[in-house]
This record gives C-alpha cells, sequence and structure tokens, in this order.
C-alpha cells in the first residue's frame, strides 16, 4: 500500500495499491485521487507510453510513504481508471531496488548519495590548488 498526502496539508491523503513501475520516473495517481486531496496541476510533462506513443500529462509534487519510507515526488495525474504506479524516482529516493529473481522490492543497505564529500576533503582540495596556484 502507498499512502500519497497533500505536502501543505499532510492530513489530506489516499491511500491504494500501486504497481512498482522500474520503466517509469514518476508516480501516476488517478486524477480524482489527486484532486480530492487537494493537489492541483503545477506543471505539464511529455512522457513516452509503453508503445512508444507520446503524451502530455499534467504534473504536481506529493509526499508519497510506502514500506516505512517517506518520500517527495513528482505525482502524474492519470485517468480516473487509470492503474496507480509507483516509479523508479520514489523507490530509489526510499532506498530500493526490485530484486528481478524475486520481483520484490528490496531494501538497499542505505541511500546512495553520491559526490557528497566530507568537510576535511573540501578543506584538502582548497590547500592543495592554492599550492599549486
Amino acid at each position: 500500500m502507498v499512502t500519497i498526502r497533500n505536502p501543505a496539508d499532510p492530513e489530506r491523503q489516499w491511500t491504494g495499491r500501486f504497481l512498482v513501475d522500474t520503466g517509469a520516473f514518476d508516480s501516476l495517481v488517478p486524477r480524482p485521487h489527486l484532486e480530492a486531496i487537494g493537489l492541483k496541476p503545477l506543471a505539464s510533462e511529455n512522457y513516452v507510453l509503453a508503445d512508444g506513443s507520446p503524451i502530455e500529462l499534467s504534473t504536481t509534487v506529493g509526499r508519497i510513504e510506502f514500506m516505512g519510507k517517506i518520500v517527495g515526488g513528482t505525482l502524474v495525474f492519470g485517468d480516473a481508471d487509470a492503474e496507480p504506479l509507483l516509479g523508479v524516482t520514489a523507490l530509489e529516493s526510499g532506498g530500493f531496488e526490485v530484486d528481478p529473481r524475486s520481483q520484490r522490492l528490496k531494501r538497499l543497505p542505505a541511500v546512495l548519495l553520491k559526490g557528497l564529500r566530507k568537510a576535511g576533503d573540501r578543506r584538502l582540495r582548497a590547500h592543495a590548488s592554492r599550492r599549486h596556484t
């Protein structure tokens, strides 16, 4: 189960079953559910469907909660009868990946955050660059 919350009013929420879609970046929710919790379109984005056809859809930002994690993410306004989809961006932000053998979500030992350096590393780089100029 996944809960979508309005970040401006977290008491307004919708909970439903989502299909995990590793081929989708963003998460898709039927429009009536997003509107019921007070979320409005903020932008539109060009997407490509599984059959290769292009489509422009409205998007917003919301709080996505699943398996004990809370992440912020882009939510796509789907048709009223659309199956809710949990995209890979939410999965990765929450520290999950799909195990291809079991086809189940697997919690990673840590959320990846490449490029972050310790404060001491910056001082060493700054010191080294001053010596070579």
